[in-house]
């Protein structure tokens, strides 16, 4: 708590609110008491100057570009660790051990296989529906296999239940492209890693053995660690919202992917390629550029910007280098990626782009890794799900653990027609 108030006066009469401290980023005016003491609510849609809770899990400085998990950078994080390090890190507050580190490994490889009736759960979808329609029906319906993890008052079940979805969310995520190509399952290794796991049971097939490639391995792990978190975004919001009511993990984390399939929100890449796509051809690019600079034209340069950071995305710097890798080592031949390469280029001199700050953000530069991977668009979705399950469920955890929390109930401007009497169809 600071040593200052904010004051406000209202009809001549002078309140003060306390002012909070954070350890880093803004203050914040407490002003729980608000509409107690005046009556009124305060009023800021899509809550861009609203402090929904207290948290210390993420920190961002959009101004900055920095990008901070539990303290440490995200780019050291993303070179130097892995994702399952990162997962750990997010739930617990510190860095494991190497005991630790191998204990909860462990854990969650033991976690991946799903309850055997639930793969004909998928049976029910049609074959053409989206995944994360898909991904949205089955996560919700993991309560319904897992009884035994859904008591949120129980810090023991609240373990197990987190445990369970970051280990399951690989193999239902999987099962539901395997699903939409018409191919068999395939089930979890225990001698695999969490990424080279996915990618086996994403693409391998009963006919040969698959053979998980390092350098595509690596450039998995780093996008899972640069989407495992941002802080109170859209679909964390909806996590915590939907805790709030006491409702069971799996229902809240179904509820986050449903608020992360919205295309503001993670299709940003998806956008971003299908952009690429449209150019077609570098020597298209001069067109879209006087474009993009043309403000009476609707078209949009995506994958450049973000609403968060007013500087160059720091999540972008890994994924720039990883996109340069993982291009050179499959040797893609596609007109798409020198699209990309070549935007890239402009948008990092062009003095425009460098003064309205409109650099390539990690969308633009993940949805080309995975393209080239060999993921279909539809997935790049699924696949941002998959990696913010473990900042959903840390965000959970944090909030049940809060007791300052209270079930979320935001307030409205109410524009509407004032009382007046019903009036019987007859005589209307």
């Amino acid at each position: 708590m600071s040593d200052k108030n904010a004051i406000l006066t209202v009809g001549g009469e002078a309140r003060e609110y306390a002012i909070m401290d954070g350890s880093v980023g803004p203050q914040v005016i407490d002003v729980r008491k608000l509409y107690a003491n005046t009556g009124m609510f305060t009023y800021d849609p899509g809550f861009t100057s609203t402090a929904s809770c207290e948290s210390g899990l993420t920190y961002i400085d959009g101004d900055e570009g920095v990008l901070l998990h539990r303290g440490y950078p995200i780019g050291q994080l993303a070179e130097q660790s892995s994702f399952m390090e990162v997962s750990y890190l997010l739930l617990n507050g510190e860095l494991p051990s190497k005991q630790e580190l191998a204990d909860f490994t462990r854990t969650i490889t033991r976690h991946t296989m799903v309850h055997e009736q639930l793969t004909t759960f998928y049976r029910g979808f049609r074959r053409d529906a989206h995944p994360m329609a898909i991904m949205c029906g089955v996560v919700g319906a993991l309560s319904a296999f897992y009884h035994d993890s859904t008591d949120i008052n129980d810090p023991a079940q609240r373990t197990i239940a987190s445990h369970r979805l970051i280990a399951k969310m690989p193999t239902i995520a999987a099962m539901a492209y395997k699903y939409s190509v018409g191919q068999p399952f395939v089930y979890p290794r225990n001698d695999l890693s969490y990424t080279a796991n996915f990618l086996r049971m994403t693409f391998s097939v009963p006919a040969e053995e698959y053979e998980p490639d390092p350098v595509i391995v690596d450039a998995m792990d780093k996008i899972f660690i640069l989407h495992a978190d941002h802080e109170q975004n859209a679909s964390t919001s909806t996590v915590r919202l939907a805790g709030s009511s006491g409702a069971n993990p799996f229902a809240c984390i179904a509820a986050g992917i449903a608020c992360l399939w919205g295309p503001a929100h993670g299709g940003a890449n998806e956008a971003a390629l299908n952009m690429l796509r449209e150019i077609g051809t570098v020597d298209r690019i001069p067109e879209y550029i006087a474009r993009a600079k043309n403000k009476d034209d609707p078209f949009r340069l995506m994958g450049f910007g973000h609403r968060v950071y007013k500087n160059y995305d720091p999540r972008a710097t890994v994924m720039q280098k990883t996109a340069k890798d993982v291009l050179e080592k499959l040797g893609v031949n596609d007109p798409v990626f020198d699209v990309a390469k070549e935007l890239e280029q402009i948008a990092l001199n062009d003095p425009y782009f460098i003064e309205k700050k409109l650099y390539p953000n990690v969308d633009f530069y993940s949805g080309v890794i995975l393209s080239a991977i060999g993921f279909p668009t539809e997935m790049f979705t699924v696949l941002f799900a998959l990696a913010r399950t473990v900042g959903w469920v840390a965000q959970w955890n944090e909030m049940i653990s809060d007791p300052a929390q209270k079930i979320g109930r935001p307030r409205q401007l109410y524009t509407g027609p004032v009382q007046r009497d019903y009036v019987p169809v007859a005589d209307r």
